[in-house]
């Protein structure tokens, strides 16, 4: 049950836009403020969000874009932290699926959607293996239920014939498949958006959400910064500073150390895969514990990842994808399939770093934990690193806590597990709401006024371009609403268009005249 709105419920609260931005970057530089939180991603906008709704007053300043780097290159899972069970991590998997409940029950049911996975069961997985994996099942499901998420948003896991399997992914190999297991988990229908509508909910509770805004130097007293669309610098003065940079957290406080690793993905034809609304969970042969994912998506495209390798020396800023890594996802499918999947089928690729803290004895990237850590730094910068993108919402709560004792600031515990983002509603009532499916699956409630811009203007319910599924009023509403401030923002964070380097070049020109033009105010 979702109980806590934003106190201003109007739109305008929640609104983020170049006019927003100019005067609330212009007051920063004002006045000292409780919290800034440096980097625009999951993590710092969840930590925002969680200062901003226990009454503090908070900036977040973003060197990019909202969600820019990790948090938009995931594989989309909400996932009950199976993989950290059978590691025998029982804390750090009960951890994963309360959260994975917080977010498809009461904070963003609007952006998570039931997925079922299937683990085909061919004659190479051994009858020895089956029973590892259906006891993983089950122990999964047992978190599922200690985590108190109903059986009706994901239900318990099944053993199923071949003859179902199929039917729910035909792309399947049929010779020497017995059957497979069927479970289930979250998957968003966008990681980007999740970013989106975390930073428009803190705005929504007072944080001022500054993107385009580069920290250059850290201290426990704020931090110097410089506006990167006019070259201006400042000084924002801050009682307490969380830097949730992600892999770039030990460039602004050098005694954290990371090793990151590269996650794979690959952008696939759907059709030509053979898979529709259920996910391909595949076991890696002779890598005990790892499995490839081909992940459907609402758009026609599914996912196949992903890989775990280590990124030694500078981090880039959008990471790509080698050769390497695409041989080995196209290999380590192709067994799994009836018709094996090909360099032709791919339709785009990328990679996200995950921000792995150093340890002191060496490991594999598989290897390293996945928890998070929460740093406090002698200078009094607090730093959140590692985790994952499910478990977001704790890190962003401990961190609060943490830069709350650094800076000696007056504020009760977290909120946020009952605080609903702009647009969620229990799935029974986004029915109701009058918009197309494609919209109510990105925006939640807000479709309806997304869809209603059309009624001012028919042309606005035309899409970008041909084959394109984007429409001239998103481009408007994330330019008015949602920060977006130049043609890439739209493209690549506010929509996925730029997964397919073909589409963004077919929809780039008019997408960025129309950015240009609802910044000019000449779009009404």
């Amino acid at each position: 049950m979702i109980t806590t709105p934003l106190p201003a419920g109007s739109l305008r609260a929640t609104s983020l836009n170049a006019a927003r931005r100019a005067t609330e970057l212009a007051e920063v530089a004002e006045a000292e403020i409780d919290l800034l939180v440096v980097g625009g991603g999951v993590t710092g906008a969840g930590t925002a969000l969680d200062a901003a709704a226990r009454g503090l007053s908070v900036a977040m300043v973003e060197a990019e874009d909202l969600a820019w780097g990790t948090s938009r290159w995931s594989s989309k899972l909400v996932h009950g932290g199976l993989r950290y069970l059978a590691h025998g991590d029982v804390a750090l998997a009960h951890e994963s699926a309360v959260e994975r409940n917080v977010l498809m029950t009461r904070t963003a049911p609007h952006l998570v959607r039931t997925m079922p996975q299937l683990i085909p069961l061919h004659s190479t997985v051994s009858r020895r293996s089956e029973l590892v994996l259906t006891a993983g099942l089950h122990a999964g499901d047992a978190l599922r239920r200690a985590a108190r998420t109903p059986s009706d948003v994901l239900p318990p896991p099944r053993r199923i014939p071949s003859a179902e399997a199929l039917a729910l992914v035909p792309g399947l190999r049929a010779a020497g498949l017995r059957g497979g297991l069927l479970g289930y988990d979250g998957q968003l229908i966008d990681d980007a958006r999740l970013v989106v509508a975390l930073a428009r909910t803190a705005a929504g509770f007072g944080a001022r959400v500054l993107t385009h805004v580069r920290a250059q130097k850290l201290d426990g007293n704020g931090a110097d910064v410089v506006d990167q669309r006019t070259g201006e610098t400042l000084r924002i003065r801050a009682r307490s500073v969380v830097n949730a940079a992600g892999v770039w957290a030990g460039e602004l406080s050098p005694d954290v150390k990371l090793r990151p690793s590269r996650g794979s993905h690959l952008v696939i034809d759907a059709d030509a895969a053979g898979i529709a609304g259920t996910a391909l969970v595949a076991p890696i042969p002779g890598a005990s514990g790892r499995f490839l994912l081909l992940l459907p998506q609402a758009d026609g495209r599914a996912l196949l990842g992903l890989t775990d390798e280590p990124v030694p020396g500078p981090i880039p800023s959008v990471p790509e994808v080698p050769e390497s890594d695409v041989d080995f996802l196209l290999a380590g499918i192709r067994d799994v399939l009836g018709q094996p999947l090909g360099r032709e089928h791919v339709l785009g690729s990328f990679a996200g770093l995950r921000p792995l803290l150093e340890q002191t004895r060496r490991k594999e990237s598989s290897d390293l934990s996945r928890k998070h850590a929460v740093l406090t730094s002698p200078e009094g910068v607090v730093t959140v690193v590692g985790g994952k993108l499910t478990t977001y919402r704790k890190m962003a709560a401990e961190a609060v806590d943490a830069a709350v004792l650094a800076g000696g600031l007056s504020a009760g515990p977290s909120k946020t597990a009952a605080v609903a983002l702009v647009g969620a509603a229990p799935r029974r009532h986004l029915t109701d709401v009058e918009a197309p499916a494609r919209l109510i699956a990105k925006y939640g409630t807000e479709a309806a006024r997304i869809a209603a811009l059309a009624d001012f203007d028919p042309d606005l319910a035309e899409p970008v371009a041909e084959g394109v599924s984007l429409t001239a009023a998103e481009v408007l509403w994330a330019v008015r609403h949602e920060g977006a401030l130049d043609a890439d923002d739209v493209l690549d964070r506010r929509s996925r268009v730029g997964l397919n380097p073909d589409e963004r070049d077919i929809a780039q020109p008019f997408v960025a005249e129309l950015v240009s033009r609802a910044l000019e105010g000449v779009l009404n």
